[in-house]
């Protein structure tokens, strides 16, 4: 299952660098799986980030194909990926766009980064866009901290407990006999 992103924008009172106060809308994006969790996990994520009042003015749904962090970045990129496919049936060629969320310091290395995402890519691409993206910050629902170690744990235990599917007439002994010969 693939993630959903919701792009949830927040409101609040920001210090900025010679001290005064102003109040300031900045977007940013969580993994979940409705608009209900997403506003409860923003509000989870801001609480950490934010000491006073915040609202949460809108949330929707992400256009993101895929998020790639990467270390030693501070701002994130959106890159317009058109994958380049030939129509054998009417001899054209046929470009279906997709959108990268790219962590990376400037546009030229937000390029580089794109195409070492896409180096593996069977098909032929195209990089036809990158523009430096609005959004501030990026929650996904496992990052790997150790805090989160055991809600992971729950998922996979979730996972595991889910029966296997047998095809009909055959048993699970037949599946176990295979693997042994």
């Amino acid at each position: 299952m693939s993630a959903i992103w919701y792009e949830c924008k927040v409101k609040y009172r920001k210090t900025d660098d010679i001290g005064s106060q102003k109040v300031t809308t900045e977007p940013y994006l969580v993994d979940a799986i409705s608009y209900t969790e997403a506003e409860s996990r923003i509000n989870e994520e801001m609480k950490a980030y934010v000491s006073e009042e915040f609202k949460i003015t809108n949330i929707k749904v992400a256009n993101y194909a895929e998020i790639h962090p990467f270390e030693n970045a501070d701002r994130w990129f959106k890159s317009k990926v058109s994958l380049i496919a030939f129509d054998e049936e009417t001899g054209k060629e046929r470009k279906t766009n997709m959108y990268l969320l790219v962590q990376a310091n400037d546009v030229k290395e937000a390029y580089d980064n794109t195409v070492s995402v896409m180096k593996n890519t069977m098909g032929d691409y195209t990089i036809p866009a990158i523009s430096e993206s609005p959004i501030m910050d990026v929650f996904p629902y496992f990052s790997g901290e150790e805090e989160e170690l055991e809600q992971l744990e729950r998922f996979n235990a979730l996972k595991a407990s889910k029966p296997e599917l047998v095809a009909v007439g055959e048993t699970a002994e037949d599946f176990t006999e295979a693997e042994t010969d």
